[in-house]
């Protein structure tokens, strides 16, 4: 991917889930990206190390209870990323 042009014009400033090669999966609304990074705005950066939760329950909290916001702003590499989603596309 080469630069912002590359992001769905859909997810931009909307609420995602992104979730990333590493235990990890973060939620938060999409402002824009490069070709390394994607840039997320009020995110909840969660490690799934930390909970006993699956990455699916985590999500689905999230889409029920809103996103426990604890990052500002958030750079996330893009080749770090197995799947982008709407928030709103989750299915409870």
């Amino acid at each position: 991917m080469s630069a912002a042009a590359d992001l769905p014009e859909t997810l931009l400033g909307r609420v995602v889930v992104l979730d990333l090669n590493a235990p990890y999966v973060i939620v938060g609304t999409l402002r824009g990206g490069d070709h390394r990074y994607l840039i997320l705005q009020d995110a909840d950066v969660h490690d799934l190390r930390d909970t006993t939760s699956t990455r699916e329950l985590y999500v689905l909290d999230a889409r029920r209870h809103g996103v426990s916001t604890n990052r500002r702003e958030v750079y996330v590499r893009r080749d770090e990323i197995v799947s982008l989603s709407a928030l709103d596309d989750v299915v409870m």
